[in-house]
């Protein structure tokens, strides 16, 4: 009677199919697209997926990104990949990135961005092949190496518990075997793959890491993979639990929510605990399209906003990001301040502005009689003026003379001195006559334009807020 050996250690691709299993990445009849990039790590990935096709009912297929970085390696590693996926059946595709420019448009670095364009690559090549599944080929030597740099720089338990095994469509089937099983199944195989250049530099990070730390690390623990990969499953697990209490936390709080806005009721996050306060507004700046470039003293200073702050204090935040807190709202968002566009005005009429959410209102009025205050009413010498009136935003060089100040002064200062935040400047209508301001409107008429006892014909301007 023939025996198995319960000691015999399972094949690789034992391994994956267990951690596929594990993870419920498939569950067979998917159609799969591999990310190949013809390293070793991907080739076993695309090698083990050919292999399990049958089993699993799979179809496969691959991507690869050319990111524009590296033209004298990229030729030969298309080249490399058309062909493996040629000898094994596998329709194959490129996809093209440019990720220098980019970069320099988003004003973030070459992996940050080379990231962002890479998955959105794999999500165009997917929808393409119509896939039910992206595979990565992250490792858990990636999975070392991406804990120790979040932990370089501060990351929190969420950028602490690493790479996903899965996430949405994506899996990554290889999360817990080691680059030195890969390495050593390829050579077995007798199958080739090539070398990414880049991986070698040891001006990156990531390559530092792998070249000099974990080597030591692993010295000093030889079973540091498997501890490491232990304590990023239990952050994993904790930050799932996290996530549910945030995610029943915020939807709580949300008052009103597009995508780049969203306004949250303050007296609730008032008394929420800093631990879930933290997470809740890490979420909420991410609902806002975009989180890239906020860290930890920026949630910091947000939360001393919300506890010690006053109705009408705001922070301007890394990629145009505003937290204005209200009376009881505090709004986010990503929205780029509006800018009201040149317009007429002839009284008697009004004028809508629609980007401010304003209305003026002019009239011709033969008495000073109810002259307002001065502010959001003001009644000036039409006699003075050149008709119509002009509308627009501020411009560079702007100044007037402010009624009661005795002397020229630039728009720039007096919004200063007045305090209009930054991000209301454009929307503030400034009424000219001619070429001179008349009227800042909703804050100072212009000395010149003032009534004397000489006027005999009024201009009444009024500023209202719209019902649009």
């Amino acid at each position: 009677m023939k025996t198995e050996d319960a000691t015999k250690k399972p094949s690789l691709k034992e391994e994956v199919s267990a951690v596929i299993e594990k993870y419920s990445m498939l569950a067979g009849g998917e159609t799969v697209l591999v990310g190949l990039s013809g390293g070793p790590d991907s080739v076993c990935l695309l090698t083990l997926m050919g292999r399990m096709r049958e089993e699993l009912r799979l179809s496969i297929h691959a991507v690869y990104v050319n990111h524009n970085l590296r033209p004298e390696e990229t030729g030969k590693e298309i080249e490399f990949c058309a062909d493996l996926c040629n000898r094994t059946g596998v329709p194959f595709v490129v996809k093209s990135i440019d990720v220098a420019a980019y970069a320099a448009q988003m004003k973030m670095n070459r992996q940050e961005a080379a990231r962002e364009l890479r998955y959105g690559a794999f999500e165009e090549a997917a929808f393409e092949a119509k896939a039910d599944r992206i595979a990565l080929a992250h490792n858990a030597d990636d999975q070392i190496e991406t804990f120790f740099m979040r932990l370089l720089r501060g990351s929190g338990p969420k950028g602490l518990s690493g790479i996903p095994p899965k996430r949405g469509k994506i899996i990554r089937p290889l999360i817990e075997t080691g680059r030195s099983a890969i390495e050593k199944f390829l050579e077995e195989e007798k199958i080739p793959f090539v070398v990414d250049s880049s991986n070698l530099e040891v001006h990156y990070l990531r390559n530092r890491l792998r070249k000099f730390l974990v080597p030591e690390l692993k010295a000093l623990n030889p079973n540091l993979p498997a501890t490491l990969l232990n304590t990023v499953s239990i952050l994993q697990d904790e930050e799932r639990f996290l996530g549910i209490m945030v995610t029943k936390a915020l939807m709580k709080m949300i008052s009103r929510k597009t995508d780049e806005k969203i306004e949250l009721f303050i007296a609730p996050m008032e008394v929420l605990d800093t631990v879930i306060l933290r997470r809740v507004l890490r979420r909420a700046i991410e609902e806002t399209r975009g989180l890239r470039g906020i860290g930890y003293v920026h949630i910091e200073a947000i939360m001393r906003l919300i506890r010690s702050g006053s109705s009408g204090d705001r922070l301007y935040l890394p990629k145009g990001i505003r937290v204005i807190k209200g009376y009881s709202l505090l709004t986010i968002t990503s929205a780029p301040p509006s800018r009201i566009i040149d317009a007429e005005l002839a009284p008697p009429g009004q004028l809508a502005i629609r980007e401010a959410g304003l209305v003026i209102r002019a009239s011709i009025e033969e008495t000073a009689a109810a002259p307002g205050d001065g502010k959001s009413t003001v009644m000036l010498d039409a006699d003075k003026m050149v008709f119509p009136l002009r509308v627009r935003a501020r411009r560079k060089g702007d100044f007037f003379f402010p009624l009661g100040f005795g002397r020229r002064k630039k728009l720039q200062d007096f919004f200063v001195d007045e305090k209009v935040p930054r991000d209301e400047r454009d929307s503030v209508p400034l009424v000219f006559s001619g070429d001179d301001i008349i009227w800042v409107a909703g804050y100072r008429a212009d000395e010149r334009f003032r009534v004397t006892d000489g006027t005999s014909r009024f201009l009444r301007l009024s500023l209202l807020q719209g019902n649009f």
